[in-house]
């Protein structure tokens, strides 16, 4: 099964109550070596609120406590929609959001490729099975590496949070559901286990990973419903989130 953490080092400040820059980062960088010990495989950058000097540096930091351990494989580091910032911090690859505005898959590739580095793995959100069927139908080199897939699960999040990700989270599955009002919470409406089914058949030979909703119950319905893995924010931040349980299909 294929795990794919997303950070988000504002969710430590609830945690610990602390928000000082340097130890949200701090935070993060524990939260990454964590992971690398636990055989994760993937880790998307995706602080947005950082300038682009920041990000780069944070990256930095982030690839080299990623390799640091030599007890376990590095896991592959994408860059949030940032290509210059990955070509430029020498990072895995680059996580594209559904924005009209993005570079494709192909054009991530060809930047890696004129700056002389490994090709790049390429993931892509996606949020309707025609977005899927679209990602799917290129010949293989514009194709994404991954397809994140969601929101999966309906979930409740605070109004707070709700607004914060509007003014500065766009363009991701767990930001971009639908939403209902439950007295001071909001509920997001997941695409549930069909339409991820449906998802994954239509993206092969793309692996699809679930997002939005993972618990520690549910991941692995997921992988039954022909998920290849799960990808998370907030289920990566949790010690109980290692080694979720594995379908038996």
């Amino acid at each position: 099964m294929l795990r794919y953490a997303i950070t988000d080092r504002a969710r430590f400040v609830a945690e610990s109550g602390q928000q000082a820059e340097p130890h949200l980062q701090s935070a993060l960088l524990a939260q990454a070596a964590r992971l690398t010990a636990d055989g994760i495989d993937f880790i998307q950058l995706r602080e947005r609120d950082l300038s682009a000097a920041a990000l780069a540096s944070l990256a930095h930091r982030l690839l080299a406590t990623l390799r640091a351990d030599l007890t376990h494989p590095a896991p592959r580091l994408l860059i949030n929609s940032r290509a210059d910032i990955a070509i430029a911090t020498c990072a895995d690859g680059v996580h594209l959001t559904s924005s009209p505005n993005e570079l494709t898959p192909a054009q991530v590739r060809a930047l890696y490729a004129a700056a002389a580095l490994p090709a790049p793995i390429v993931s892509l959100s996606c949020h309707t099975l025609a977005e899927v069927a679209n990602a799917a139908s290129f010949a293989p080199n514009d194709r994404p590496t991954l397809i994140l897939f969601g929101p999966v699960f309906e979930k409740v999040i605070a109004k707070n949070v709700v607004a914060e990700q509007a003014l500065n989270l766009n363009g991701d599955a767990e930001d971009r559901a639908p939403e209902n009002s439950l007295g001071d919470k909001k509920i997001a409406k997941g695409a549930g286990l069909d339409l991820l089914r449906a998802a994954s058949l239509a993206a092969a030979p793309i692996p699809v990973l679930a997002l939005g909703g993972i618990t520690r119950t549910n991941a692995a319905a997921t992988l039954a419903a022909g998920a290849a893995g799960i990808a998370a924010i907030r289920f990566f931040q949790s010690e109980s989130a290692q080694n979720p349980p594995q379908s038996s299909h």
